[in-house]
């Protein structure tokens, strides 16, 4: 029980069973945590149907209502951190992020140093495939703005596929991650970094979703500008490690 992929999902009935299997096909050694969010789809019965082919590898949590990207991935944490996982990654249901990778951001972290690896676009080597221009211009617009507005170091901040070692998540308060579309990508890598912790950019090739709905909306795009902003405000302002440290674990903070 040493690493983990924790999946959120809302209605991806056409990409579940394919990605668990291309996982589970790796022979890797990766478990997988389904979260899924009363999929009106069926997603959930999708994944609980093939939990009888993979019965120690494939756990799933099901959830009342449409939270939100980040409180399911919050949710998986903490079930990952009470049965024991040493490494946790996440990842996208519907092949943007290629499964073949997660080795590579479990070995950052395993063999090169690193306490949190992101699968990144916006490296050396990194790439978007099969994306209209005007939503890379977005993507990278967004990143852009947020090293300007954070100072983090972090060429791919909105990015979601990472793999972070135990002693992050439990070194965080997680309940003190507030946002909850995909603005939380970039909250999860600022309090990372606040807290001290070696980041590494694994490039990967990012390629949009073939079936399935895009869960984008003005919404995502309203919180993640207006997030950075509350973020930069709160480290400058605030005591944003006392929000975002966990006081009974013991981190890298001086």
């Amino acid at each position: 029980m040493e690493k983990i992929v924790i999946i959120p999902t809302y209605n991806e009935k056409e990409n579940i069973v394919s990605i668990l299997q291309y996982v589970f096909g790796m022979n890797k050694d990766f478990h997988v945590l389904v979260v899924d969010d009363s999929s009106p789809d069926g997603t959930a019965q999708l994944v609980k149907d093939l939990q009888a082919q993979y019965p120690q590898h494939l756990f799933i949590e099901e959830r009342k209502g449409k939270l939100g990207l980040g409180t399911a991935y919050i949710h998986g944490f903490k079930w990952a951190l009470e049965k024991g996982y040493q490494f946790i990654c996440e990842m996208d249901a519907d092949f943007s992020h290629n499964p073949d990778d997660l080795e590579r951001l479990y070995n950052a972290c395993k063999n090169e140093g690193a306490d949190v690896a992101v699968g990144s676009r916006y490296v050396k080597d990194g790439k978007v495939a099969n994306w209209p221009r005007n939503r890379v211009f977005l993507s990278k617009g967004a990143s852009l703005y947020t090293r300007i507005i954070t100072w983090m170091p972090v060429m791919d901040p909105t990015a979601g596929f990472v793999c972070y070692k135990r002693e992050v998540l439990e070194a965080m308060n997680l309940d003190g991650i507030s946002f909850v579309g995909y603005a939380f990508q970039i909250e999860m890598k600022f309090a990372a970094w606040k807290l001290h912790f070696k980041i590494k950019e694994v490039p990967i090739t990012f390629i949009d979703r073939k079936l399935g709905q895009s869960k984008m909306n003005k919404s995502i795009v309203k919180e993640g500008i207006l997030g950075v902003l509350k973020l930069r405000w709160q480290s400058i302002f605030k005591d944003y490690h006392s929000k975002i440290k966990n006081d009974f674990t013991e981190t890298k903070v001086a």
